[in-house]
């Protein structure tokens, strides 16, 4: 079989196809925090718990926190480790176990920031999920090759700022396309 990897998409966005209807990825949008070819890794930035917040981790990790940072919204990272915490960070990015995706954005899972996020302390910009979407070797390269997925450059606003319900539509118009034209269908000319 052809190696389809091509180049690591690292710190990239995977924006999901219309046609992509597993539901664990329906009009998603993935932050990827490594990709090589042993497979790739990320977080879904716009998908969140209905019933889970901050303070039910913090109170379950045993974590004193301020009453305020106890009411954040916990995401559904993806469909792998769903019991396990991954926060998706900007700076400061040096935290006991960091993976460094670009320059200012990481990926954490020690307590260490989860102690400083529960007392205020924590990155500028963050955000909490349990579970993460993984992809085995060569599974990414397929799927986009079976036009599942669009791609683009990390986008601060997108993961961080843009609101939850609309960062699907936010990511698809930031690279030029108009979700209501478009088509999962592969084309030939």
């Amino acid at each position: 079989m052809k190696d389809m990897f091509a180049q690591s998409l690292k710190g990239h966005l995977l924006i999901a196809m219309p046609e992509l209807l597993d539901p664990n990825f329906y009009q998603t949008v993935t932050c990827l925090s490594e990709h090589t070819r042993e497979g790739a890794v990320g977080i879904v930035v716009n998908r969140i718990h209905a019933s889970i917040t901050t303070g039910m981790i913090f109170r379950e990790l045993g974590i004193e926190y301020l009453e305020q940072y106890g009411d954040l919204p916990v995401y559904i990272g993806g469909p792998v480790h769903v019991n396990e915490v991954f926060i998706l960070h900007s700076e400061p990015l040096k935290w006991e176990g960091s993976l460094m995706i670009s320059p200012g954005l990481a990926l954490s899972n020690s307590m260490d920031i989860l102690e400083a996020i529960a007392r205020g302390r924590g990155p500028s910009s963050f955000l909490v999920a349990l579970g993460c979407a993984g992809w085995g070797p060569g599974q990414l390269e397929y799927e986009l090759s079976q036009n599942a997925w669009l791609t683009a450059p990390y986008e601060h606003q997108v993961v961080f700022e843009a609101p939850l319900e609309r960062r699907w539509e936010t990511a698809l118009r930031n690279i030029g396309v108009d979700p209501d034209l478009l088509s999962g269908s592969a084309g030939h000319a």
